[in-house]
């Protein structure tokens, strides 16, 4: 992990407290995978937007052996200095190194070292837009969450660190170790949907009165409720088409996609305690049947409730 002054604190200790949760098992002793180090201009300790002082292992000289390297986001490395030491440091080292992520506005660093020229990335939704000026040899995807494009990951902001890392453990060491850190964080380990149910909803939740954006909250905590386009658009006053229209142009989705969305999130939530049945979750957000609700969650994360459910428990088993 690289460090600066003005670095953002979650995405350095997002992803490191998720690398410094993996356990894996090496005969019959769960034991840490990663060793983490933190590098900074100079080896000093530097200082995160929010004031933290973060005191880091190493400075930016000499030869570095990583299997995988972090560049944080945070306004420090929009700094010219900043981005030319830490931009010709990555550049420098690249060929040796695995693997080469960033989280968030990282992509100001990383991307300006060339590396990223001409692959799909990803970053803050709120800086795509100049990342993708600044550099125009990127093919920008304003929604992800976090895109993989050969030996490089690129995240969107602050807490897409955290989905990012996950996904490297599951890629290193496999599902049950990522589940168990998923659960030690208390996050998902794969959340449904991009950026647009981040940024665009929450905002209108914010700062409008839109009858139709204030439904959101509302349908979370009504899963079980009629859900359908009919009813929906009762409660928003308006007729089902212009409502449909209307939903669609404020989430990026229609109406049914926001709701099953939504449910197979919450039951993914729910699947991690053994307390209810795999019928009891279907009918507890809102699925009519459990054969809909196992094709719906099959279809969108690629294994079934019940198998989801056995690995989740292997690997909090395996962690304690």
């Amino acid at each position: 992990m690289v460090g600066y002054d003005g670095v953002t604190a979650l995405d350095v200790t997002g992803a490191t407290e998720a690398f410094a949760a993996a356990r894996v098992d090496e005969d019959g002793v769960m034991v840490p995978p990663y060793e983490i180090v933190v590098f900074s201009p100079g080896g000093k300790p530097f200082t995160a937007e929010s004031g933290v002082t973060i005191k880091p292992h190493r400075g930016l000289d000499g030869e570095a052996d990583l299997d995988t390297l972090i560049i944080p986001g945070g306004c420090g490395l929009r700094d010219p200095k900043v981005n030319r030491r830490v931009a010709a440091w990555v550049r420098a080292h690249a060929p040796r190194i695995r693997r080469i992520a960033s989280v968030c506005t990282g992509i100001y660093g990383l991307a300006a070292t060339g590396l990223l020229d001409g692959r799909r990335v990803t970053t803050h939704w709120r800086f795509a837009r100049d990342v993708a000026d600044r550099f125009p040899a990127l093919k920008m995807d304003s929604n992800a969450l976090f895109v993989k494009d050969g030996p490089f990951y690129t995240s969107a902001g602050v807490t897409a660190g955290i989905d990012l890392a996950l996904a490297l453990i599951e890629e290193d060491h496999g599902l049950p170790t990522a589940l168990a850190v998923a659960r030690e964080l208390v996050v998902y380990l794969k959340r449904p949907g991009g950026q647009e149910q981040y940024s665009e909803p929450l905002q209108y939740q914010v700062e409008s009165s839109d009858r139709v954006a204030d439904l959101a909250a509302w349908i979370r905590g009504h899963l079980r409720h009629d859900l359908s386009v009919e009813a929906l658009a009762e409660k928003a006053c308006l007729c089902p088409r212009q409502f449909t229209r209307r939903f669609t142009e404020v989430f990026k989705r229609t109406p049914a996609a926001f709701v099953e969305d939504t449910r197979l999130a919450e039951a993914q939530r729910r699947l991690s305690s053994k307390s209810s049945t795999i019928e009891g979750v279907a009918v507890s957000v809102g699925f009519r049947s459990a054969d809909a609700f196992r094709r719906a969650f099959e279809r969108r994360f690629g294994i079934t409730p019940t198998n989801y459910r056995m690995q989740f428990t292997r690997a909090v088993r395996g962690k304690g």
